[in-house]
C-alpha cells in the first residue's frame, strides 16, 4: 500500500504543480470558510448565554447580525473553494490523459499488445478519472479537516475543558476503525481495475465481431462470456461496497454515542453549577465539527485505496519505455527510396525460432519488388521491419543507405507510403482520411489519389463528394471500397517508398489491374514493394521474394523463378489449378 500511495504521491506532486496557484487560491478560501465555521458556535453560545438567557434584545440582535455576516463570509469563501478545487480537478485530468494518450501512441505494437489496447483505454479514462476526483476532494479536504478538527478541539476546551476527555475516546477510535475497513479495501479496488480492464475487452471483442458470431450463431456463448466478466465486477464491487457500507453505521454510531454521552455529561456538569447552557451547545457543536473533520478524512481514505490503484496502473505505463524511439543523433539524408535488407532477422521476446531468418535482398527506386510465401512465411513482419514498426533482431534494414533505426522515427515513416492488409479508416470524411497522408491536400490532389486508387467513382457519385462521412473504422464501406480509400490516402503523400501489405486482396481481379496501371504511372520513380498471393499481383514485378519459413527461398523475375525455385514453382500450380478448377463448368 505505500509503494501505491508512494506512485500516487509522485504523481500528484508532479501534475498538480502546473496549477499551485488555483491550489493557494482554495487553501486560502477554505481556511476562511473552516475558520468562520469554528466562529460560529461561540457567537451562538454569547446569544444563549448573554442574549437570551439576561433577556438582553440589543446583544441578542448584534450577536445575530454578527453570526449572519460571519455566514455570509463562510458560504462565499465555501463556493469559491469548490469553484477553484474543480478547476484544480479537470485540469489534472486533462493533463494526466493527454500524457497517457501521448505515451501509449509512441508504442509499438510489442508494449500495447503487452498492456492491451481494453486496458489502455481504461487507464486513460476510469483511472484518470480516479486520480480526477481524488485531486478534487483533496483540494477541499485537505484543508478543511486539519484546521476543523484542531480548531475544534482548541476550541472546545475554551468552551469547557471538563469535558474535553470525551474527545480523547471518541476520536481514535471513529480513526482506527475507518483506517481497518480502508485497509481491507484496497487489494479489492486493485483486482476490481484488473476486472474493469476484462470487461472492456470482452466487449470490444464482441463489438468488433458481431458479424462473425452471428454467422456462426455463437450469440448465447458470447451472452455468456460476458456475463462472466460482468458478474465478476459486480461480485469485485459489491465486496468493496460491503466493506465501504460498514463506513456509514460505524461512524455514524460513534457520532451518536458521543452525543449522548456529551449531553449527559453536560447535564450533570450544568446542574451542578460548573457549566452554562449555551457553553455544552457550543462544545456539541464543536464535538460535532471534529467528528465530521474526522469523516471527511474518511472519504478521502475511502478514494485513497482506488487512487492509488489507479496511480499504480497510471504510472506503469507511464514509465513504460517505447522499443520503437528516434536517436539522440539522427541521420538525415535525401530520401531517393532505396531499400537494402542485409541478413535482417526478427525474433518476437520470448520465441523459440525466429519469424525471419538472415533475409537479403535490395528494392531500388523506380523497381516493384513482390513478396510471395505461405501463410506464416513471415511476409507481414518484413513490412514491419521496413517501417520499422519492430526493429530487426539482427542484421540490417537500410533506407537510402542508413539503417533505418538511425533516422528520426518522423523521418523514416514521412518517406513510406503504407497500405495494411486491412484499411482502416477513421471518422469524419474522406477529406479528412485523406489528409492523413497530406495535411495540406488540395482538393485536386485529393481527386488525383482517388483516381490512381479507382475510388473517384463512388466518391464522386455520393452528393458530398468529399465531404462524405466515414464511420468509424470506414464500417459504411465495402471492404474494397476501404481500402482504395487506403491506397489513396497512400498515394497522396508521394513518398519515395510505397508498401502494399496484400493490399489489394480486397479488389476485384479488374479493379486491381486499373489500380495497378495508375500506380506504374503515379508511382514510376519510387520504390513499390508489394506483399501478394495473387500470381497476378506479381508476376509483372522486377523482383519477386519467395519467402519459406521466415527464409529467403529464391529471389528473381517471375519466368526465372518458375524454372529455377520449387516453392514459387508450386505456389504458381496450386494457383493456377485453382483458377482451372474455379473456372470449370
Amino acid at each position: 500500500m505505500w509503494d501505491s500511495n508512494g506512485m500516487l504521491l509522485a504523481l500528484l506532486r508532479h501534475y498538480v504543480r502546473p496549477y499551485r496557484w488555483l491550489v493557494t487560491a482554495v487553501m486560502g478560501f477554505q481556511v476562511v470558510s473552516t475558520l468562520a465555521s469554528l466562529y460560529l458556535p461561540t457567537i451562538n453560545a454569547a446569544i444563549i448565554d448573554d442574549g437570551v438567557a439576561r433577556g438582553d434584545t440589543a446583544a441578542i440582535t448584534r450577536l445575530g447580525l454578527l453570526m449572519l455576516a460571519v455566514t455570509a463570509l463562510q458560504g462565499v469563501c465555501a463556493v469559491g473553494a469548490v469553484y477553484f478545487g474543480s478547476r484544480t480537478g479537470m485540469g489534472v485530468g486533462h493533463d494526466l490523459r493527454a500524457a497517457v494518450f501521448g505515451h501509449v501512441i509512441t508504442f509499438s505494437e510489442r508494449e500495447t499488445s503487452r498492456f492491451s489496447p481494453a486496458s489502455l483505454l481504461t487507464r486513460t479514462t476510469n483511472d484518470v478519472g480516479q486520480i480526477q476526483i481524488l485531486v478534487q476532494m483533496t483540494a477541499t479536504v485537505l484543508v478543511t479537516a486539519p484546521i476543523m478538527c484542531v480548531g475544534g478541539i482548541v476550541m472546545a476546551i475554551h468552551q469547557n475543558a471538563g469535558l474535553s476527555w470525551l474527545l480523547l475516546v471518541s476520536v481514535p477510535v471513529l480513526a482506527v476503525a475507518n483506517a481497518v475497513i480502508v485497509s481491507r479495501m484496497l487489494p479489492i479496488f486493485r483486482s476490481m481495475q484488473r476486472l474493469i480492464d476484462g470487461i472492456n475487452r470482452v466487449l470490444r471483442e464482441q463489438l468488433s465481431g458481431i458479424r462473425v458470431i452471428r454467422a456462426f450463431a455463437r450469440e448465447r456463448f458470447e451472452v455468456d462470456r460476458f456475463a462472466r466478466a460482468n458478474a465478476a465486477v459486480t461480485d469485485a464491487a459489491v465486496t468493496a461496497g460491503r466493506w465501504q457500507a460498514l463506513m456509514l453505521p460505524v461512524t455514524t454510531l460513534t457520532i451518536n454515542i458521543s452525543s449522548v454521552a456529551l449531553i449527559w455529561f453536560g447535564g450533570l456538569r450544568i446542574d451542578a453549577g460548573q457549566m452554562q447552557v449555551g457553553s455544552l451547545i457550543a462544545f456539541l457543536s464543536y464535538f460535532m465539527q471534529i467528528l465530521m473533520a474526522v469523516m471527511m478524512a474518511t472519504l478521502l481514505l475511502v478514494l485513497l485505496p482506488r487512487a492509488s490503484v489507479c496511480a499504480d496502473r497510471i504510472t506503469e505505463v507511464l514509465t513504460t519505455p517505447a522499443a520503437i524511439t528516434s536517436p539522440e543523433s539522427p541521420v538525415h539524408t535525401d530520401a531517393h527510396g532505396l531499400v537494402q535488407l542485409d541478413g535482417a532477422s526478427f525474433r518476437h521476446p520470448g520465441a523459440q525460432r525466429p519469424v525471419l531468418e538472415d533475409v537479403s535482398f535490395t528494392a531500388e527506386p523506380g523497381t516493384t519488388t513482390a513478396v510471395v510465401g505461405s501463410t506464416g512465411s513471415g511476409k507481414s513482419s518484413l513490412v514491419a521491419l521496413i517501417c520499422r514498426l519492430y526493429d530487426v533482431t539482427g542484421g540490417s534494414v537500410r533506407v537510402d543507405g542508413v539503417d533505418v533505426r538511425d533516422y528520426d522515427t518522423e523521418d523514416l515513416w514521412s518517406r513510406i507510403g503504407l497500405v495494411p492488409q486491412r484499411g482502416y479508416l477513421f471518422s469524419g470524411t474522406v477529406a479528412e482520411n485523406l489528409r492523413y497522408g497530406k495535411a495540406d491536400a488540395t482538393e485536386a490532389q485529393m481527386w488525383a489519389a482517388l483516381r490512381v486508387a479507382a475510388a473517384d467513382d463512388f466518391v464522386a457519385a455520393h452528393p458530398d463528394g468529399l465531404g462524405m462521412l466515414v464511420a468509424q473504422g470506414g464500417a459504411n464501406f465495402s471492404g474494397g471500397q476501404r481500402q482504395r480509400l487506403a491506397i489513396a490516402r497512400a498515394v497522396i503523400r508521394a513518398p519515395a517508398i510505397y508498401v502494399f501489405d496484400d493490399a489489394f486482396s480486397a479488389l476485384d481481379v479488374h479493379t486491381e489491374a486499373r489500380v495497378r496501371a495508375a500506380l506504374h504511372e503515379a508511382a514510376a520513380d519510387a520504390t513499390v514493394i508489394i506483399v501478394a498471393q495473387r500470381i497476378s499481383t506479381v508476376r509483372s514485378a522486377d523482383q519477386i521474394v519467395v519467402l519459406e519459413e521466415g527464409r529467403v527461398a529464391g529471389a528473381g523475375r517471375h519466368d526465372a523463378l518458375v524454372r529455377d525455385c520449387p516453392a514459387y514453382a508450386e505456389f504458381v500450380e496450386s494457383q493456377e489449378l485453382a483458377t482451372s478448377v474455379g473456372g470449370a463448368p
